[in-house]
């Protein structure tokens, strides 16, 4: 597969993207007024952006990591040369120890490997409790992860480990310019071989998460750019991890989603980073993610919001302000 035939990169720019902002601008002109802005409790408790929608969250005690892909290792993607489905898996052990610590639970949003592929180091080397999808599970499985850490969930469930309440918002995988994605596969049983390469994680379903620690701030995790808007209305996090798109092919994404989650405090952008260069590096850009306009398209239909722009260096707080 070519970088061209890797469709979720190629996207019409330019005038759609102005017509997209234009429309949430007069989207949010027509809306009724919007509550009275929220404000995000401050409290003992760190954030650290592990890139792509990756996030290590460490709060009353424990480290609960949600997306973590680490290692990071070139596909080609954002090369000229062009992406490799048949690349390779693998894991860096040392450099995921030291980012990602001893997490006792680990949220997958999908199985593709950019949210995947260090989950079943992690699992085995710290028998931390996985969340995820039935072909998450699967995969683990094959993967040598013990299945009685897994637990499987479609979207609904409200779970509470010790204090940490995971609700789990059924959702959709980002499209591209031709409303299609990569590796559309679910899995109901274990594969048939051991997972290799990248074309063998496939999407398998998507998951959002809305986490609360201690009664501290709720934050919404997303994996991908698209949503099901009546699995998330009223659901009012605190902050909003939002992912931002490559196309404009899910129409109205932001106004909708900042109205379905009740305009939030806090929305910070994620997946909008070259994920094949290192986490010690600057972060380079995706040059298919469209941050800016997502961000116009926010400051419209949610003025009161803060954006915050992560980086990797950044430890951030309860409330998303930088710790010093």
């Amino acid at each position: 597969m070519t970088h061209t035939d890797f469709a979720r990169r190629t996207m019409l720019r330019g005038a759609a993207a102005a017509a997209a902002t234009a429309t949430a601008a007069a989207t949010a002109r027509s809306s009724p007024a919007a509550a009275a802005p929220r404000t995000v409790r401050a409290g003992a408790a760190s954030r650290r952006w592990l890139g792509t929608s990756g996030w290590r969250i460490d709060a009353a005690g424990r480290t609960i990591l949600f997306d973590p892909y680490i290692t990071r290792f070139p596909t080609g993607l954002f090369t000229p040369g062009g992406f490799s489905d048949s690349t390779e898996l693998t894991t860096d052990e040392g450099l995921v120890d030291r980012h990602a610590g001893r997490p006792a639970l680990i949220l997958v949003s999908h199985s593709h490997w950019d949210h995947f592929n260090d989950v079943p180091y992690l699992a085995r080397s710290t028998g931390a409790r996985v969340v995820g999808t039935e072909t998450t599970y699967h995969l683990l499985c094959a993967l040598g992860v013990d299945p009685r850490q897994i637990s499987v969930v479609k979207g609904g469930e409200v779970l509470d480990f010790d204090g940490c309440t995971v609700e789990v918002v059924a959702s959709l995988h980002s499209r591209n310019s031709r409303h299609a994605y990569l590796f559309p596969r679910t899995l109901n049983a274990a594969p048939a071989e051991v997972p290799r390469t990248v074309a063998d994680l496939p999407e398998g379903d998507t998951l959002a998460f809305q986490l609360t620690v201690g009664g501290g701030p709720s934050v919404f995790l997303m994996g991908a750019s698209d949503f099901a808007e009546r699995a998330a209305d009223g659901l009012r996090p605190d902050i909003a991890m939002v992912a931002v798109p490559s196309s404009t092919s899910t129409h109205r994404y932001a106004p909708r989603l900042m109205h379905a989650l009740g305009r939030p405090p806090v929305v910070v952008p994620v997946h909008w980073d070259n994920f094949e260069l290192p986490l010690a590096s600057p972060v380079r850009r995706d040059p298919a993610a469209l941050l800016e306009p997502l961000l116009d398209q926010v400051r419209a239909s949610s003025p009161a919001s803060r954006i915050v722009v992560p980086d990797y260096r950044t430890q951030y707080g309860a409330d998303m302000r930088a710790l010093r």
